[in-house]
């Protein structure tokens, strides 16, 4: 992945990614958010919660952290956002206590996630009430993911260059109505959702420039056929009980219709 996103197609979709999360998570208050995986982007650079992590995957090589370890990442390890802490960690095995988070952004992460139903569980998991999951992932129905789907079947057939498949090798993506239908499963509720990048799968930089007007038009003529989409979604839990000054409000409304009811019944 993070070989593919330096390719011009790949900094066309950081791009575009960037943006997206930059107005999403602009707007989103509380005190301690987290990023799952894809360092390439500094998805909470908008964001202005005092406890920003980044959740880097479990780590491989013997050198690195143990896993959960919290490790400063300084301005010389390259890769890494800056003014962030660098959790070594499965995205299915979160090192935060239940409902202890205000905002989980997965930039593709649960594409790259080993059980993806699994990592959105645990994301349920350490957000609180009324936290927000911003969710970045590529469209199958997409042009890019027909070229992908058309190249594994290239592949299947014998046909094995590396210039077969347009998108990284690795994960499984997922799609937006699916998405949608675990969220929703999760008691989470859909708060908005777009597609972007409509430019044809072109591996020149010069080629892609030329599309530029695709974007505008794809959004305007067929919105849901993006190369990618960003999902905003926020953890509803039912039977949640008022409180501060919405509490009180509730209670005094209460009072003032049984004083009412008092006086008829006494009339």
């Amino acid at each position: 992945m993070a070989e593919w996103l330096e390719t011009p197609p790949g900094r066309y979709l950081l791009a575009w990614e960037q943006a997206q999360l930059d107005r999403s998570v602009a707007d989103i208050f509380g005190f301690h958010a987290l990023q799952l995986g894809l360092p390439e982007l500094d998805a909470l650079r908008d964001n202005r919660m005092p406890h920003r992590w980044l959740a880097a995957g479990a780590p491989e090589a013997p050198m690195e952290p143990p896993r959960g370890a919290e490790v400063p990442s300084p301005a010389s390890r390259q890769g890494y956002p800056r003014a962030q802490v660098v959790l070594q960690c499965d995205f299915d095995a979160l090192p935060f206590d239940s409902q202890s988070l205000d905002l989980v952004v997965l930039p593709h992460a649960l594409e790259l996630a080993r059980d993806p139903h699994l990592a959105l569980r645990e994301v349920e998991r350490v957000l609180m009430p009324e936290g927000k999951a911003v969710i970045l992932g590529f469209n199958p129905r997409s042009l890019w993911g027909i070229r992908q789907r058309l190249g594994r079947l290239w592949r299947q057939m014998g046909f094995r260059p590396r210039e077969a498949l347009f998108l990284p090798s690795e994960g499984e993506f997922l799609g937006y109505r699916r998405m949608r239908d675990w969220l929703r499963l999760l008691s989470f509720e859909v708060e908005s959702g777009r597609f972007g990048c409509y430019a044809p799968p072109l591996r020149s930089e010069r080629w892609l420039a030329r599309f530029d007007w695709a974007e505008r038009v794809g959004e305007r003529w067929w919105p849901v056929f993006g190369a990618v989409y960003c999902v905003v979604a926020v953890k509803r839990v039912r039977g949640m009980r008022l409180v501060g000054l919405a509490r009180q409000h509730r209670m005094a409304v209460k009072a003032a219709q049984a004083v009412v009811s008092h006086h008829r019944t006494k009339d």
